[in-house]
């Protein structure tokens, strides 16, 4: 992107930036010159002397962290499919949302850039592009609209004013320990069970490629854009799958199926459990309908942008895999 308005950018604070995005965000900030600041509730385990520890809900933090910078990229959220009580998707998504805005007009920063999410479309919807009707089905992508609507607010108020709002995609990379982990982990074991056919497609993206691409934002012009990122080609789940075990070299490949309407039973069922123990499950019905459902989305509007992604899904597989399970591996895919 190109900077439209006056005022270059040099000092960014990234909120929320000691977790897995924002840390590769960071890198890529720093590497390309721009004084960095982070504000985060947990310490940065590779940018510790960049890092002020504090919540986005308190606006004296957010507003004394963000003095004297000229963007704030809002990575903080509360995103597990878990969280209990289900007012903190309000708390931190929504409320944390006005807080970044409220310290914006404090402080005369014209720019923020907001990492929003799909999930805002809701399921098994065909390739939404970002003019569809969101229609989420959880708190978080509810919470994410309502934060989304919130600082668009913001920028409305003046016509300098530069919001940026990406909606990613399954993100995943080195380090993470989220979906795509989580599903090579069985895959791994052998025990892995696909609950339908598999052949529901999923939109994704590379951390270091959605990395580069914020780190672009940043010197976007005034106005309110609206992204959708993956990195393109989708793939099915099936076709997913069979890359884990390609690259991993697993024996034992999966081909037992689970028909969808027992596997949501059973998902409920630990639902329940969940409930009784007080305790977070790695099965639950949310999750297998995530797993089952078509998550894609049209990224036109950023192949449009001129944006290129370094790495393809394949290799970002690969990476991701023998980052995680390297010695276990036995070759590429």
């Amino acid at each position: 992107m190109t900077a439209l308005g006056s005022t270059p950018v040099r000092n960014i604070l990234v909120i929320g930036g000691s977790g897995f995005i924002g840390t590769r965000l960071i890198d890529v900030l720093v590497a390309e010159g721009y004084e960095v600041a982070n504000l985060d509730l947990a310490p940065s385990p590779r940018h510790a002397p960049l890092t002020t520890l504090g919540d986005v809900r308190n606006l004296a933090a957010v507003t004394a962290a963000s003095a004297g910078r000229d963007v704030i990229v809002n990575l903080a959220a509360e995103h597990r499919d878990d969280v209990r009580p289900v007012s903190r998707y309000d708390s931190v998504n929504v409320d944390g949302a006005r807080t970044v805005a409220a310290a914006a007009e404090a402080n005369g920063i014209d720019r923020i850039v907001f990492t929003s999410t799909v999930a805002v479309y809701g399921l098994d919807q065909p390739y939404p592009d970002e003019g569809q009707a969101p229609a989420p089905f959880n708190d978080y992508g509810r919470t994410k609209l309502e934060a989304e609507q919130v600082l668009s607010s913001w920028a409305e108020q003046d016509s300098r004013r530069s919001l940026v709002v990406v909606r990613p995609a399954v993100v995943f990379g080195e380090g993470n320990r989220g979906n795509v982990y989580n599903l090579a982990r069985q895959v791994a074991s052998g025990r892995f069970l696909f609950v339908g056919a598999g052949s529901n497609r999923k939109s994704m993206g590379y951390v270091g490629n959605l990395a580069a691409y914020l780190a672009g934002s940043v010197t976007a012009g005034p106005g309110t854009s609206v992204v959708n990122y993956a990195d393109k080609p989708d793939l099915t789940t099936r076709q997913i799958v069979e890359l884990i075990h390609a690259t991993l070299g697993s024996a034992r490949r999966s081909s037992r199926t689970v028909p969808l309407p027992l596997g949501l039973a059973a998902g409920r069922a630990f639902d329940g459990l969940s409930r009784v123990s007080g305790r977070s499950l790695p099965v639950s019905s949310v999750r297998i309908r995530k797993f089952t459902a078509q998550t894609t989305v049209d990224t036109t509007r950023l192949q449009a942008s001129g944006f290129q992604a370094e790495v393809t899904v394949p290799e970002a597989l690969r990476r991701t895999l023998l980052a995680e399970f390297g010695d276990r591996t036995r070759g590429t895919s």
